[in-house]
């Protein structure tokens, strides 16, 4: 489900619209001028993979021998199940 980010070409204004479905009709209008002319930007990311001075924050790696040579697993911080 995408997010897509939008700039009002009349007040400048930046907006986002999730969009559920590619074939669902959405009626795109600027929230703050309710002009429809408006322009689809790329919008930036943002990630942290840990605070360095916390070694248990760090992504981790460990390998070891199974039967088709060798296997890693990777051990990412943040949100488990």
């Amino acid at each position: 489900m995408p997010i897509y980010e939008f700039k009002c070409l009349k007040c400048q204004a930046y907006f986002e619209m999730l969009i559920m479905n590619k074939d669902e009709e959405v009626e795109l209008k600027c929230p703050e001028c309710k002009s429809e002319n408006f322009e689809r930007i790329i919008s930036s990311t943002n990630f942290a993979m840990g605070d360095s001075s916390d070694s248990s924050n760090k992504p981790s790696a460990t390998t070891r021998t199974c039967s088709s040579g060798s296997c890693t697993t990777y051990e990412i911080p943040g949100h488990s199940r």
